[in-house]
């Protein structure tokens, strides 16, 4: 079960390279267990409820909104917008704050930057949690992209909605340069033809069983599908700006670092494969593959699986 939803503390604005302005929050103890949220996307931005994965009495809930989403600005800004530039934000809040180590725990894009996070600089992590991991390789990639990928296999209907407007197109960096177009465009209307497009096609398969006429767009304001589908194909475009298989080639450097892993089963946005495949380099890490779970938090067995995780740290850490 989650915990139940709290308000924020301290909300919060860190001034960082490029004239970038990122908004953070705090929740729960101030004097508990520094974790950090990293939300998804990219471009996701903070979401409601975010610290209901922790217990408020054990937990400092760290979370920021990623340079071009949420509350941060300028808003969809895709310059100076790299893996690298995350990371350093992160690197420059923690210190702002005043943390030494803190809890890493990020799903989807979120595990992602978490691992790139904690390679980066494992000496400041006490831990991580990762959920949904991605990987970033083009094979990742063209499991939820391609038209001979996986998801596309799976869900031909929704792929076909998904890419009814683009050209025939074979490959997914292709497809991607399609969309960064469309995302561009002068003409609104096909501009927001195409960050539907590509919100819903996320969406569609995120979720083991959607009911058949499921959409959350109708309640998401187009500024917030805007970012998530700009940012998003920025940066698989780009290839998440880091080289072919990085992060298990330097999965060695958080060899020390404790880790808790949850996949679902039946992830359809990333293959659990992802996961075993981290959890056999990184000896220190648990794998919990959820049975009868796809990619979302909103599946019950996930998110009991991820407050299950962060209790079982908090005991560890508390020793």
């Amino acid at each position: 079960m989650l915990y139940p939803e709290i308000e924020s503390y301290h909300n919060g604005f860190l001034d960082v390279t490029h004239n970038h302005r990122l908004h953070f929050q705090l929740a729960g103890n101030p004097d508990g267990i520094p974790v950090v949220f990293l939300h998804g996307g990219p471009g996701a931005g903070i979401p409601p409820g975010f610290a209901r994965f922790f217990d408020p009495n054990q937990y400092k809930i760290i979370s920021m909104d990623q340079r071009g989403c949420g509350l941060s600005t300028p808003l969809d800004d895709l310059s100076n917008n790299t893996s690298q530039n995350l990371i350093n934000d992160f690197q420059a809040l923690r210190q702002h704050l005043q943390i030494d180590k803190w809890v890493i725990f990020g799903g989807s894009w979120g595990a992602t930057l978490g691992l790139l996070l904690a390679i980066d600089a494992p000496e400041h992590v006490s831990a991580i949690v990762l959920r949904g991991t991605f990987l970033g390789r083009q094979q990742d990639i063209d499991w939820f992209l391609s038209p001979n990928g996986g998801a596309a296999s799976l869900f031909p209907e929704h792929y076909s909605t998904f890419t009814k407007h683009a050209p025939d197109v074979h490959n997914t960096h292709a497809l991607c340069q399609f969309f960064m177009s469309e995302f561009t465009s002068k003409n609104e209307l096909r501009k927001t033809a195409a960050i539907h497009a590509w919100y819903q096609w996320e969406e569609k398969i995120s979720c083991l069983t959607v009911p058949a006429h499921y959409s959350t767009v109708r309640n998401t304001p187009l500024n917030k599908m805007s970012s998530m589908a700009v940012l998003e194909c920025h940066y698989l475009l780009n290839k998440c700006f880091i080289s072919e298989n990085y992060i298990l080639e330097n999965v060695v450097k958080i060899a020390s670092v404790p880790g808790i892993i949850i996949h679902g089963r039946y992830d359809s946005i990333c293959h659990v494969s992802q996961s075993y495949d981290l959890h056999m380099l990184w000896k220190n890490s648990e794998l919990n593959i959820v049975p009868a779970a796809g990619h979302s938090t909103a599946e019950p067995g996930i998110s009991a699986a991820l407050c299950q995780a962060t209790r079982q740290l908090a005991k560890f850490l508390k020793q």
